[in-house]
Formats: C-alpha cells, sequence, structure tokens
C-alpha cells in the first residue's frame, strides 16, 4: 500500500457512520450483509448508505456482491490487512520489546481454529 492509498483508506474511515459500517461489516465476515440491513441497522436512509457504502469501496476497504434483488457488502480483509500493514510496517525502529504487546492484543482475536486445541 502507499501513501496515497493509506490516506484515502483513513479518510473514508473517518466519519462516524463510515467506520460504523465498516466495523460492522468486519463482524459479520465472511456472510456480509445486503445493502437495505446496513442502512437499517447503522439508522440512515438507503441513498445516505449507498453514499457512504460508495467512499468505502473506492477506498479498497469493502466489496459488493449482487445476490438475487440484493446487494451484499463485505469487508475487504485484505485491504484492512494492507492497511494495517502499512500503519505497522515500521513499528518502533524493530524493537520486538516494545512491538510485541500490540502483537499479543492483537494476536486473540485472529487465532485460527487449528490452534485452538
Amino acid at each position: 500500500m502507499d501513501t496515497t492509498s493509506a490516506i484515502a483508506a483513513l479518510g473514508a474511515l473517518a466519519q462516524t457512520t463510515r467506520l460504523e459500517t465498516f466495523r460492522l461489516l468486519v463482524r459479520h465476515e465472511p456472510n456480509g450483509i445486503a445493502a437495505g440491513e446496513l442502512a437499517r441497522l447503522i439508522e440512515v436512509p438507503q441513498n445516505t448508505m449507498s453514499a457512504h457504502l460508495a467512499t468505502l469501496s473506492r477506498a479498497g476497504l469493502i466489496t459488493s456482491e449482487r445476490q438475487s434483488r440484493s446487494i451484499i457488502y463485505r469487508a475487504d480483509l485484505n485491504g484492512l490487512r494492507e492497511l494495517s500493514l502499512f500503519l505497522l510496517k515500521d513499528c518502533c525502529g524493530g524493537s520486538t520489546e516494545l512491538c510485541a504487546p500490540l502483537i499479543a492484543e492483537l494476536t486473540p482475536c485472529c487465532v485460527p481454529e487449528a490452534n485452538l486445541s
């Protein structure tokens, strides 16, 4: 990810409705949520939600797929990964002991099922 893409992604998330929408989509991976349902859950008009979804999509943070008469939106976890790596790339100047608490805090939410046993 380059600086321009990171700024676009961060800018897209720097608005309450878009941030709430993105976090909701992350929680509903991998199934996603229909556009109308997103608008209902976030309590915004559908046309307003459409504008927010377009911004998140242009920023590379969400994807969409038509299923019958609905458009299902999903968090683009690859986009989230790229943004996170961009932000953490030079973490703590390579001082492992400084980055370890951050990594430890992120790890419990993302442990593969195979590692849980």
